[in-house]
């Protein structure tokens, strides 16, 4: 916690508007001189939010001013005489208010903090109003902030006076969160006004999301009834979705439910949702509902609205995601049916609605607004295969919740993430918060005043790092993935000419705060996100300035720097409490790990190596590497197709590397990666041959797969021959695609990855 003098007792946010402009009534002092003539009176039928409300009330009153001020539970005149009040209550309204509250108006959420003669009233909605009401005095009139859950500002005042007030505020965004650790514990839920989706009213089930596995275990039930799950080009398949018109699926679902809710009486949401993949079952059946409804939601939808009959007196759940996204044609969810849409697929570098690659989902949500009863928007604001790396959003964060507003949705789930600290956590958690709340909120003067005290003197030069990174992210044009990296944008807004500006800035940053160790830290943990990019685009470059690699005495090594480099990102990682550094990875050390095996693998000298290539079939320049001199760019792959693999989709794979002259050959080797959640398998074959004019060649050696296409997890296959040396001067490989994935795959008979990486020859 920190305490901060002189802060003024009066900053008005958008409250301010409510205030008349000239009001006659007097002001009033809550303390003088650390001394308090008030008390803090709750009726007797105080909800306990009341009572919450009055601790928190009581506790920051007497941290600023150093006056106790007495709570009296009893709603009555105190024995000590006709002292003023501080009256907090919630709707039915408490007796003897010195004004009479509109308790209606005030909805769930909604407060009023309205002075009357020396009296304070803060009267709330149904819900958290009150508790809400108490931490808006605090922030915007009494000048305390709660800027993360390690750092709370309270102003030194030991007379506290408040001028006339009369705000009301209720939120048009009834249930709100960001999806960060802290954002789902007291006291900074309450503090800014969050829903926390562990106990509160909207997110009270004990799943939320991806439900039928555990409704209708394939474990439990696929060897006997196959029939209970997807059906895919004529094959059950059991790790997919279920088949939604058997009835037995039904009875079963509806059984389970029941159990559930009767373990959980209070439970009110309850969900029955896809699993996240896809493959939705394609059975005669199922086949002609989605054909009736234009996609998979009408099997899905049709479901749903009959287990929600079930149970009327609760709200069941369900995703539009993915596959089952769009609406439907002519089904409408049940009054009970939740729909939650959600916008995983959408680009981050411009407004929803302002970008045409988004118009599927703009459309989607406008239609679905227009038939759901409940409508619950599962949005995304951060990168989650590399969450420590840059990500500037920021200027989408607004349009993004005012456009979900203007389409009538009232409840807006913001992925952060969740437990897993990222690029300035603390402050997307707190601008996100502040704009759920009033999504017409300054955005501008939220962060600079969340900079200001979180930086210190540095505030400025963070400013200038973010705007910078933005206008250039616009200036792009480039997308902005929540799956994207660093090394894809170095043409763009992470060009080394603009990572080396971003340095300065923040190294001015730092230079701001040497005298101020706190926020020295701060500005060294925020510089971690430009530290990653700088190492995962060393890993794409290799060699040259920017990469790991050097060659010394007719040797590669790696760059002594980049080993310090990476030893301090690491250290750094763990101090600031970096539990992983993308949303299914493991801890800094095991990153540091994999980069280490990277240093040893890669740039061996091979015959190969630079080597001229023709890649003769057709490869994919969705995942490009390094073109076709990914191949003998002596830099290995990783478990992770997106860099330093080249891939083949449907194709099989057709190399041929030019030695430049005749030498002798007896070894040759390809790694290929195997990925079968994503797709990607392992080659059927890979042949070796050679040749002397690049034209008639002679195959030396044929592998044929022995790993299994169902083994699961990202790993790394060599295909190795050793063979009797022979003179050549052109080798080429060729790896058998199996052109479709499995039957037994979801993505079946769509078509499969190789992916490959370096060609060493010896």
């Amino acid at each position: 916690m920190t305490r901060r003098p002189g802060i003024p007792l009066l900053l008005l946010s958008f409250s301010l508007a409510t205030m008349p402009a000239c009001d006659s009534r007097p002001a009033i002092e809550l303390t003088r001189n650390g001394i308090t003539d008030y008390r803090i009176v709750l009726s007797p039928m105080a909800t306990e939010v009341d009572r919450q409300a009055a601790s928190v009330l009581q506790e920051y009153i007497e941290r600023i001013s150093g006056a106790r001020i007495p709570i009296d539970e009893r709603g009555e005149i105190s024995e000590t005489g006709n002292l003023p009040g501080i009256h907090i209550g919630s709707a039915p309204a408490p007796p003897d208010l010195p004004l009479e509250i509109d308790w209606a108006s005030l909805e769930e959420d909604g407060f009023r903090i309205v002075t009357a003669g020396e009296d304070l009233i803060i009267a709330g909605g149904t819900a958290k109003g009150s508790l809400y009401g108490i931490h808006t005095l605090l922030e915007s009139y009494l000048g305390c902030r709660m800027y993360g859950p390690d750092m709370t500002i309270v102003p030194e005042e030991a007379s506290i006076r408040l001028p006339p007030i009369d705000d009301t505020q209720v939120p048009v965004i009834r249930f709100r969160s960001t999806h960060y650790d802290h954002a789902y514990e007291q006291p900074y839920t309450g503090w800014h006004k969050l829903d926390d989706g562990n106990v509160d009213r909207f997110l009270e089930w004990s799943t939320r999301v991806h439900t039928f596995n555990r409704l209708v275990p394939p474990e439990e039930y696929f060897a006997d009834h196959p029939d209970y799950f997807s059906e895919i080009n004529g094959i059950r398949v059991p790790d997919t979705q279920l088949c939604l018109t058997n009835e037995d699926v039904y009875r079963i679902v509806v059984e389970r439910l029941r159990e559930m809710m009767a373990e959980h009486p209070g439970v009110k949401y309850w969900s029955v949702s896809q699993n996240d993949t896809y493959g939705n079952c394609q059975c005669d059946e199922c086949r002609a509902l989605d054909e009736r409804e234009g996609g998979p939601i009408g099997s899905l939808l049709t479901f749903v609205n009959r287990v929600a009959a079930e149970f009327p007196d609760r709200i069941i759940t369900t995703l539009a995601y993915q596959y089952s996204r769009s609406a439907p044609k002519t089904l409408k969810p049940a009054d009970n049916v939740c729909i939650t849409l959600c916008s995983i697929e959408c680009n981050r570098s411009a407004p929803l609605d302002g970008d045409p690659g988004n118009a599927a989902f703009v459309s989607d949500v406008q239609e679905w607004s227009e038939i759901a009863s409940h409508l619950y928007i599962w949005d995304y604001v951060v990168q989650f295969r590399n969450l420590v790396s840059p990500f500037p959003n920021f200027h989408v964060l607004q349009p993004n919740i005012q456009f979900f507003v203007e389409n009538g949705i009232d409840a807006i789930f913001e992925q952060g993430s969740g437990g897993i600290r990222g690029e300035f956590t603390d402050l997307r958690s707190y601008l996100i918060a502040k704009l759920l709340w009033n999504p017409d909120a300054d955005v501008d003067a939220i962060i600079d005043d969340f900079l200001a005290a979180y930086y210190g003197e540095a505030a400025p030069w963070l400013r200038r790092y973010i705007d910078t990174m933005t206008r250039e992210l616009k200036r792009s044009g480039e997308r902005l993935d929540i799956y994207g990296n660093p090394y894809t944008p170095v043409e763009g807004y992470l060009s080394p000419r603009l990572m080396d500006r971003y340095e300065r800035l923040l190294d001015r940053a730092e230079t701001a705060v040497t005298g101020s160790p706190d926020a020295l830290l701060r500005v060294r943990h925020a510089r971690l996100p430009l530290e990653y990019a700088r190492l995962e685009q060393a890993r794409r470059y290799g060699t040259g300035d920017l990469g790991f690699f050097v060659l010394e005495n007719g040797a590669w090594s790696v760059r002594p720097e980049m080993r310090r480099r990476l030893d301090a990102f690491i250290a750094m990682c763990e101090e600031a409490g970096y539990d992983r550094l993308h949303e299914h990875g493991g801890p800094p050390q095991e990153y540091r790990q994999v980069l280490l095996d990277l240093f040893d693998k890669s740039m061996e000298s091979h015959l190969a190596l630079f080597k001229p290539v023709t890649v003769r079939s057709e490869w994919s320049p969705t995942y490009p590497a390094n073109g076709v001199d990914t191949f003998t760019d002596g830099l290995k792959g990783i478990p992770d197709y997106t860099c330093n693999w080249i891939g083949f989709e449907g194709h099989d794979m057709d190399v041929v590397i030019d030695l430049e002259e005749i030498t002798m050959v007896s070894e040759i080797s390809t790694d290929f990666l195997q990925l079968f959640y994503s797709w990607v398998w392992l080659p059927t074959e890979v042949v070796y041959s050679v040749s002397g004019d690049g034209e008639n060649f002679t195959e030396v050696a044929r592998i044929t797969n022995t790993v299994s296409d169902q083994q699961d997890g990202a790993f790394i296959h060599t295909f190795s021959a050793r063979f009797t040396p022979v003179e050549a001067r052109h080798v080429r490989v060729e790896a058998v695609n199996m052109k479709v994935c499995p039957e037994w795959h979801q993505g079946h008979p769509g078509r499969s990855w190789i992916f490959a990486d370096e060609i060493i020859v010896r």
